[in-house]
């Protein structure tokens, strides 16, 4: 297996960081991993090296804003990306990119929180083959329970509102979050938090492809997830109507995996169950 920095150049004119992962032997597939809000696309890396041992051709990238796509400060601050262009703009341009250079491979999207919500902005959604959702959802607060609901309210109504016109960008890195976010694309997060049918309040279905999405889709959620409650996941999974769609929610009593929460899928502890499961579905899912 080897591992290339590329450099992807999108419609926009920006050029996208991104690792390819090219195994030994090819079994005819790519992989894409699209990330959660502010996550560094390193932290895919063990997954990403995994799956090419299995021979997937693996890409991962780092949205406009994020770490080596122009998340300097200086950058951040000139940075006029929503969240919209995050799926229209950088999610699209590894589609291309992957197709253009596989364009016999089945082509798989495996997308982690926020990248399944950007799904239904990629206009490149016709070369997807399969789609793996991992924690993908609505951020509309009220359907997050207990102490998390408040949190979100804060969240949207407050920290973003607030903080954000002070630094010029999302400063989530001084509040131990995450990477610091564009302020264009906290601004449209924001905005999508506070209303229940979240993005599709402000977009007509001429602006979205999620009922034009054929490709089957398998989305993931586990117990305990403070950023991906069950009812947030089922909602967005609703919306790929054109879609096969297997839903699964792990169990909490079901041993280590009740401990999984937002981020415990990328973990190499969880290889045999949770790693091979996706390789299993994807291969059952191509023979029928």
């Amino acid at each position: 297996m080897q591992t290339r920095e590329l450099g992807i150049p999108t419609t926009q004119g920006h050029i996208l960081a991104a690792t390819e992962f090219v195994p030994e032997r090819s079994n005819q597939k790519t992989m894409i991993i699209s990330s959660a809000t502010g996550v560094l696309q390193g932290y895919y890396h063990k997954f990403a090296r995994y799956f090419s041992t299995l021979g997937y051709v693996v890409y991962t990238f780092d949205y406009w804003g994020i770490g080596k796509s122009g998340g300097k400060i200086d950058q951040l601050k000139e940075n006029k990306f929503d969240l919209k262009n995050w799926g229209f703009n950088d999610q699209a341009a590894m589609v291309a990119f992957a197709r253009e250079k596989h364009p016999e491979y089945e082509l798989v999207l495996l997308t982690h929180s926020v990248g399944g919500q950007i799904v239904g902005f990629n206009p490149q959604y016709r070369e997807i083959d399969k789609i793996v959702m991992v924690a993908s959802q609505s951020g509309y607060w009220r359907y997050f329970e207990g102490i998390h609901q408040p949190k979100m309210i804060l969240f949207w109504y407050a920290m973003i509102p607030f903080l954000t016109p002070i630094y010029g960008y999302f400063p989530a890195k001084k509040l131990g979050l995450f990477e610091n976010l564009p302020k264009e694309m906290a601004y449209e997060w924001k905005r999508w938090g506070k209303r229940a049918r979240y993005m599709m309040h402000f977009y007509d279905k001429n602006s979205y492809f999620f009922d034009r999405i054929e490709a089957p889709v398998l989305s993931l959620s586990f117990p305990r997830d403070e950023y991906a409650p069950q009812k947030a996941v089922d909602w967005l999974t609703a919306q790929f109507t054109s879609s096969n769609t297997e839903r699964l929610h792990y169990q909490p009593h079901r041993s280590a995996l009740g401990k999984l929460r937002h981020f415990g899928f990328f973990r190499e502890r969880f290889k045999e169950e949770l790693w091979d499961l996706t390789d299993r579905w994807i291969r059952k899912t191509s023979d029928l």
